[in-house]
């Protein structure tokens, strides 16, 4: 006899994608399985428990069901395939493949949402992880077991940036989960994936916008207990790449909506802070086994920084980048982190040469200030500008792409086309070492 739990419930009213039933010892998270009259079935999840009355929220939306459709509950939580056969592979946000590849049913499963990580099992971070992009690796680095996102507004290409980082980086796997995606931008990626080599050791979790919303909250989970696994069981460096964090936020915020909670802040629900944190406090650097690096996009609507879902984010993460007319922004940008490998895990000229690009670069926007307000110009603002323009072309276009050292090396040889030795107010051992002028 089945138990109690997998019996099928009538449905008491249904409230947009969101049903309610009447079911004793349900679990919040568990799946469901929801069968209409004409025996068409769907799969479920829960997402509100009020004493016996179950609230669902329907995978493929609830358009064709009746209140005479059954429910049958699973008695377990969404769970994922787990196993060396993902690798190169698409999946759904329901675990459902997305692709055309062989049938993964039989495969080991894992559950998702999980727990974060002890602290005791978390290491201090210590290793970069090299992207190629100048204005990360010399200016922000990213650490191994960071949590950062990438600020930005519609219209810019942090998508092309994301996806840069996730060819280029140096890490062991990629676990990319996209965020009510169009379909443009699905192919996009999947494209930039296969044609840099790096689809083999991939994994891609998709949520496009015309999927079903529950989905969309799946996919954080779902990227990140994949990840949580190949670092810990296989001692993996595995970067983690989400967009847009904005889109699940206002996923949660529909569901919410639908649920009938009080809102807080513009509409968003008082426990947004308390969903993000629960997927970014999975990044960690695990004593004896591998890393879980997260990189993700922000939207800001309006370019409002204050919006609640950067806002909450910025008091989570460590840092982050601002992405701004197809620039990174070096004032805006932070990595909370970079101390631990600046010198350290790169060159010892590394610091000094970060704060004198930041502080010529700084003084040549005073000097096209002036320039744009007609105040007369010295030579030494003539050669701030010729800086200002050799920084913005060599190293803050997001297309530019080089080493870490090489970019070092860049460095010097942009500072040796603008300055003099004196004029750089840096150690005297460093500018021996590593200054040399073109005619030298």
């Amino acid at each position: 006899m089945l138990p109690e739990l997998t019996r099928h419930t009538r449905v008491l009213d249904i409230v947009g994608d969101t049903i309610r039933v009447k079911a004793e010892g349900a679990a919040f998270g568990d799946l469901a399985i929801v069968e209409n009259v004409d025996g068409e079935t769907s799969q479920a999840k829960v997402v509100e428990l009020d004493r016996d009355i179950v609230s669902l929220q329907v995978f493929a939306g609830s358009k064709g069901l009746s209140t005479d459709a059954g429910v049958r509950f699973l008695g377990h939580p969404q769970n994922v395939t787990y196993s060396d056969n993902i690798l190169g592979r698409i999946f759904r946000g329901s675990g459902e493949p997305f692709d055309d590849g062989p049938d993964l049913s039989s495969d080991p499963k894992i559950e998702v949402a999980g727990p974060t990580v002890n602290p005791m099992m978390r290491v201090i971070p210590e290793k970069m992880i090299q992207t190629e992009v100048p204005m990360i690796d010399l200016f922000n680095c990213l650490v191994e077991s960071q949590k950062i996102p990438i600020f930005s507004v519609a219209g810019e290409p942090y998508n092309e940036l994301l996806a840069r980082i996730g060819f280029q980086a140096d890490a062991d796997i990629v676990v990319f989960g996209g965020l009510g995606l169009i379909f443009d931008d699905y192919h996009f990626f999947r494209t930039a994936f296969e044609d840099h080599g790096v689809f083999p050791r991939t994994v891609m979790y998709i949520n496009l916008a015309a999927d079903p919303i529950v989905e969309r909250l799946s996919i954080p989970d779902m990227a990140l207990a994949v990840a949580e696994k190949y670092a810990v069981e296989e001692g993996k460096r595995v970067l983690v790449l989400l967009t847009d964090m904005t889109a699940y936020a206002d996923a949660m915020k529909e569901i919410g909506i639908s649920l009938e909670r009080i809102p807080a802040a513009r509409g968003y629900l008082g426990d947004l802070y308390t969903q993000l944190a629960m997927r970014y406090e999975k990044a960690c650097d695990f004593k004896g086994a591998g890393s879980v690096t997260i990189l993700t996009v922000t939207t800001m609507p309006g370019n409002d920084v204050t919006h609640p879902v950067p806002d909450n984010t910025g008091y989570i993460t460590e840092g982050q980048f601002y992405l701004h007319d197809g620039f990174i922004d070096p004032f805006g940008s932070l990595s909370r982190l970079k101390q631990h490998v600046v010198g350290k895990a790169t060159r010892e000229d590394h610091s000094q040469i970060m704060n004198t690009m930041i502080r010529f670069y700084s003084s040549a926007q005073e000097a096209e200030k002036k320039q744009a307000m007609a105040f007369e110009l010295s030579p030494f603002d003539e050669k701030l500008l010729e800086f200002g323009r050799l920084f913005r072309a060599r190293f803050m276009d997001i297309r530019v792409s080089m080493p870490v050292i090489e970019a070092l090396d860049r460095c010097w040889e942009t500072l040796a086309e603008c300055f003099e030795p004196q004029e750089l107010l840096m150690k005297q051992a460093l500018i021996d070492k590593y200054f040399k002028k073109n005619d030298e």
